[in-house]
């Protein structure tokens, strides 16, 4: 597997045909609800790609909100879940994180994968609340003593 950081069009193409299949296909959230502002390059985002056998499988980014990095838009393709992708995922965002002097990540992310986080070192800090239709929890993880996957 391979992970890179997204610096052009054509990557971040691919992140988006991911994110359409998952989000927009599966999930069924409203395509005009899954792409922002923040999808675009020399956006303040960093989108990752992850490679399995060549071809673009999982995806991801980060954006700064002050000293926190918030990951978002965590996905992977289904016949690819269950590798290790999520892993790879999470600790590419949080090395990005990391070398931007971020002490915090936080995220929000689906009840259905709080489990999945929890074993990253991620704790809940919220309420399940709806976001696109789907229930969400926010969870934080702390970076300012090195607790990183």
């Amino acid at each position: 597997m391979e992970t890179k950081l997204i610096s052009n069009e054509q990557d971040l193409k691919k992140a988006f045909a991911i994110r359409e299949q998952v989000f927009v296909n599966e999930q069924e959230v409203a395509i005009e609800d899954e792409f922002d502002e923040f999808d675009v390059i020399g956006s303040p985002c960093q989108h990752i790609l992850v490679f399995y056998d060549g071809q673009a499988v999982g995806t991801g980014r980060i954006r700064f909100l002050e000293q926190t990095g918030k990951l978002e838009r965590i996905c992977i393709l289904e016949p690819y879940r269950k590798l290790g992708i999520g892993k790879i995922i999470i600790g590419s965002l949080e090395e990005i994180a990391e070398s931007q002097s971020a002490a915090q990540v936080k995220l929000h992310g689906q009840t259905q994968a709080a489990g999945f986080y929890k074993k990253l070192g991620y704790e809940s800090r919220s309420a399940v609340f709806m976001e696109d239709g789907i229930p969400h929890i926010v969870m934080t993880k702390d970076l300012s003593h090195g607790k990183r996957i």
